[in-house]
């Protein structure tokens, strides 16, 4: 798992095969609001012929019913934290693009401590959303002004570029999951784990030695080379969108409780900075020629 807001989740999680690994055989655990198989029907009240034939004509209880996930529960808090996003970077762009260290250091803090809570918590997760709308606001701006220093085009154009980049490798990678054309297997979980890994390393070397004074400007993320890591990138995030879809299918299969589309919401927010951020750069340092 690449995501650590799944990953760390115990609904979304992958499921345990304990038993089946020491050679014995796994015993199936019952799903979210499944009772033990047997129980339940010792000390059962007697109903009437009334009441379970009103019980046969009523119908079928939905996800909707039964508050277990549903995929229109995690497409309506997606879509408002994705609106309160915009609209928070839309301030800060103008009104204070200076803040946005501010916004990154407590989207990071409240970015973990959302990972690794056990419940989701929607307050949290909504201060993280405005904390990241500083945060992109921000550096947005700042990226954009790199990028205008050497082709002299406005401010908006790089970002719009980004957004419309982002939503288009987010509606690629949708579709390709739901088309079964990419599937989430071990291997490819494995393989993603490894390549953030070796992504993450590279881009904390280059950000000591280019706050160091080591390396100037881009560092190892400028020219050639910088392009070919940042499509490297925008690749990792792209497969973490697969798996996080993965990861989220595998929730409302298994029923579990509604509230938790606001973890699946705040995932898919988390990959979706990280696909823009890494789009903005790559553009700032194709359009800077550096």
């Amino acid at each position: 798992m690449s995501n650590p807001v799944f990953s760390n989740s115990d609904v979304f999680g992958e499921p345990r095969r304990t038993g089946a690994r020491r050679g014995g055989t796994a015993t199936a655990q019952p799903q979210y609001g499944q009772a033990p198989y047997g129980a339940g029907t010792a000390g059962a009240q007697t109903v009437d012929a009334a009441s379970l034939d009103a019980m046969y004509q009523a119908p079928s209880a939905t996800t909707a019913d039964t508050k277990r996930l549903t995929y229109d529960d995690v497409i309506i808090k997606t879509g408002g934290l994705l609106a309160l996003l915009v609209v928070v970077a839309a301030a800060t762009w103008n009104f204070a693009p200076q803040l946005w260290p501010v916004g990154m250091i407590v989207g990071l803090v409240l970015g973990l401590v959302n990972a690794f809570k056990r419940k989701p918590s929607p307050a949290l997760i909504i201060a993280y959303t405005v904390a990241e709308g500083v945060f992109l606001g921000g550096i947005s701006i700042a990226f954009a002004a790199i990028a205008v220093g050497s082709s002299g085009t406005p401010l908006t154009n790089i970002v719009l570029q980004a957004v419309i980049a982002t939503m288009a490798t987010f509606a690629a990678a949708l579709f390709l999951f739901r088309s079964g054309k990419v599937r989430v297997t071990p291997k490819f979980t494995r393989w993603l784990l490894i390549a953030m890994v070796g992504y993450l390393a590279f881009s904390l070397v280059n950000v000591v030695l280019t706050w160091t004074g080591v390396l100037e400007g881009w560092g190892m993320r400028g020219g050639v080379i910088g392009i070919l890591v940042g499509l490297f990138a925008v690749g990792l995030a792209a497969a973490s969108l697969i798996v996080d879809f993965d990861s989220i299918k595998r929730g409302v299969e298994h029923g579990v409780p509604a509230q938790y589309a606001w973890t699946a919401a705040f995932g898919l927010v988390v990959t979706l900075v990280w696909l823009y951020l890494e789009f903005l750069r790559l553009l700032a340092i194709f359009q800077s020629g550096d």
